[in-house]
Order: C-alpha cells, then sequence, then structure tokens
C-alpha cells in the first residue's frame, strides 16, 4: 500500500556546478555553496480568513533564525523566503512557481493548509520540489514521494485517547463528540475502528457543527448514554463550550481531546473546568524542559514577543525542523547537494527526535512521520505528560488511507 515511485530529476535540473570541499559536484537550484547558503521557501495566508495562521510562520522563521544565530547546519545558512496566498489554493501555486522560478528555492518548508497545499502536489512533482513538513492533514501525504509531513491522521489520535481510556484508566463507555468535517470525520474512523478491535460499542456519536457554542442537547445525550468518558474532537472553543455545557448539568466523566487544544488559550475559554483533562499529543508539553521545547519558548520571546506561546506555534517550530534534520543528513552523507539526494537524505530518518515530536520515521514508499504520541494531562495552569509516548494502534495506523 505504501508503493512509490520516485521521479528522476531532469539533468538540466541540476546542471548547475558549485564547487564543494571535494571536486565538482552537482546541485540544485537553492544552493550557494560558495556562501553555504540554503534558499527554502513557504506560502503562508497573511491575507484573507485565516491570517492568525501566520503565527505557524512566524514559529518556522523564529527556528530558522534561532539555528542561523547558533552555528547553521554544519555552517550553512538558511535563506528562508514566505510569500502570501491569501489561503487561496490557486495562489498557493502561483507563489510557489515564483518561488521557484524567480527565488530558486531547494524546497518548500512547513508551508501553510491543507487544501492548499494539496493543490501545490503536481506542481510540486513536475519539479521535483520537496515539500518538507507541510502543515496540514491529508493522507494522501503519506505517500507521495515528495512529501514529508510531521501532522498525523486524526484518526490515529483519537484512537489513541482511546487507548488510554480503556487500557489505563479502565474506561469501558466512551462516548465521542466529533466536528462534522474532514477533521472529525477522521477522528471518528480512528475511533470506531480501534473501539471495534477492542470490541467496545461507543456508548455515544455525535456530530457536531464547528460553530456550534451550546453543547446542552449533545451532553444530556451523553448523560443518558451513561458515558463515564468523552473524547471531543474539535476546537478549543468547542471543547470550553462542551466543558461548560457538562459542569451546568453535573456530568461528571474523564474528557480526552487531540493536541492542538492542549494549548494555554483553552485556559482562557475555560478555566478550572479543563483543570484534569487529558490529551493525546504528538507534540510534548509547551512547559517541557525538554531543549527543543525551550528553544521554542526563548526564539518566540526573542524574535516574535507578542505572539502567543503555545502548541501551535510549537507546531510551527517543530515542522521547521524537519528540513534541519533532512539538510544535515544531506551533508553527512557526502551526496551532491540536489532535491533528489534530500528526498533520500530524509528516508534515512529513524527514530528522530524532532523539534517537539519523537521517534519521527520516513522510508521510502511511506512517509508517515510521526508514528507516536503521548497523553498530555491539564494540572492547574499548566500541562504535564502523564503517558510517554508510545506507537499508535496498528489497527489505525496501518490502515489504507481514504
Amino acid at each position: 500500500m505504501f508503493s512509490r515511485l520516485r521521479r528522476v530529476a531532469p539533468a538540466a535540473a541540476i546542471g548547475t556546478l558549485l564547487l564543494t570541499t571535494g571536486p565538482l559536484a552537482a546541485a540544485d537550484a537553492g544552493i550557494d555553496a560558495e556562501n553555504k547558503v540554503v534558499t527554502i521557501g513557504a506560502f503562508t495566508p497573511v491575507t484573507g480568513p485565516v491570517p492568525f495562521y501566520a503565527t505557524l510562520t512566524h514559529a518556522a522563521e523564529a527556528y530558522y533564525k534561532n539555528l542561523n544565530d547558533n552555528g547553521g547546519i554544519d555552517g550553512w545558512t538558511v535563506n528562508y523566503v514566505t510569500k502570501d496566498d491569501g489561503y487561496e489554493p490557486a495562489r498557493s501555486v502561483a507563489v510557489t512557481r515564483q518561488m521557484v522560478e524567480d527565488d530558486g528555492i531547494f524546497a518548500l518548508s512547513a508551508p501553510i493548509g491543507t487544501a492548499t497545499n494539496v493543490a501545490v502536489l503536481p506542481y510540486a512533482r513536475e519539479v521535483d520540489l520537496p515539500v518538507v513538513g507541510p502543515i496540514g492533514g491529508a493522507s494522501a501525504f503519506f505517500v507521495e514521494p515528495t512529501v514529508f509531513p510531521l501532522l498525523p491522521d486524526y484518526g490515529w489520535s483519537a484512537a489513541s485517547n482511546v487507548d488510554y481510556a480503556v487500557n489505563t484508566l479502565g474506561h469501558e463507555k466512551i462516548a465521542l463528540l466529533w466536528e462534522n468535517d474532514e477533521l472529525g470525520k477522521s477522528a471518528k474512523r480512528g475511533f470506531d475502528a480501534y473501539m471495534a478491535e477492542l470490541g467496545i460499542e461507543p456508548a455515544e456519536s455525535i456530530p457536531f457543527d464547528v460553530k456550534t457554542t451550546s453543547f446542552s442537547p449533545h451532553i444530556r445525550r451523553v448523560a443518558n448514554s451513561g458515558a463515564d468518558a468523552v473524547i471531543l474532537f474539535g476546537s478549543n472553543a468547542n471543547l470550553a463550550a462542551a466543558l461548560k455545557a457538562a459542569d451546568l448539568q453535573g456530568l461528571d466523566v474523564d474528557w480526552f481531546a487531540p493536541f492542538f487544544t492542549a494549548d494555554p488559550s483553552t485556559f482562557k475559554l475555560a478555566g478550572d473546568l479543563l483543570d484534569g483533562v487529558y490529551f493525546s499529543s504528538w507534540l510534548l508539553p509547551v512547559s517541557s524542559d525538554v531543549p527543543d521545547i525551550a528553544a521554542y519558548r526563548d526564539s518566540i520571546a526573542k524574535y516574535y514577543p507578542d505572539d502567543p506561546v503555545g502548541v501551535f506555534g510549537l507546531n510551527g517550530w517543530s515542522n521547521a525542523a524537519i528540513f534541519h534534520k533532512g539538510f544535515e543528513a544531506l551533508l553527512a552523507s557526502g551526496n551532491d547537494l540536489t532535491r533528489e539526494n534530500l528526498i533520500a537524505a530524509l528516508e534515512t530518518l529513524k527514530d528522530a527526535d524532532v523539534g517537539g515530536a519523537k521517534g519521527v520515521t520516513f522510508e521510502s514508499g511511506d512517509h508517515r512521520g510521526t508514528r507516536q504520541e503521548g497523553i498530555i494531562q491539564a494540572k492547574g495552569d499548566s500541562f504535564e505528560l502523564v503517558q510517554p509516548f508510545r506507537p499508535y494502534p496498528a489497527v489505525v495506523f496501518d490502515a489504507k488511507p481514504e
């Protein structure tokens, strides 16, 4: 199911000869060997319906600024070019073409959006452009030869929540509240598959619209089902609203939610009601003392002091880290600095720590980078890792992508 065909880069694309530490070697656009500069790029919605997504790009920029200020990648400096696409897929393709043809980028790094990255894929294939760390969720990314995603399928995360609820906390009556779009549907597929594997019938499975602000009817259904645990896959605003409705109705259950809601901003929305909530997360807590997480917090404070420190930014930071790891591996290989060899180098990453992620692995034909998650719990006004990272349940991780 994860078979792949790698395109061979056309000779014209690798015809530039550059001086390296050894003999003359071929290199692709974006490589300035004389000055040790690699140019990469990203599209980002500075304008349009989701300008706050630019926070993700700020975090990626902070990653590269911090990297350059601390010696770069084995002495190589990263020139990170970003262009506004307004979160419009057609513009994403146009600005990517512009970055390739005018700015001469070597690869895309942490470009923003699911639909926008999907739209760029045909052009990326055409010019053999690596798309490293696309910040969006699409199962097509996992088998795309030039794409190296870090974000997991939401179904895997939902199954990790079920696994902890059942096998660690001992719950058997579990309800699912899911956002009625691809995010929630992906979570539901994983939830249903793993519950079936465990031989447990869902106590309830209730869809809701992303704009839902009142969860009173949903909570009544959960209460009537006798559920003792609830998994919600939606926004932090949805989670806060559901917790408030449960509090008003006196529903006392364990709550579970996805990684992107394990953020300080959710405390502002839910207050003390967030205390005790569990989150399946492919990212370490933003309060972690791990050096990479501390570097993220310090870099945002230094380069983007007006941006919030949270899981949103850590996502962007971690996706930028993939290119760093891949280019570092490419340099260590001694191979020509070409896009094709960058792809090969990225496919040597095995069980790597990448930003806030752990156990990242890429293989030829299988670009499911994130292969394990931990469980985080809200405690007081912070988030703590209460279960170490471990592999996703095989029944969902190995399922054929839809």
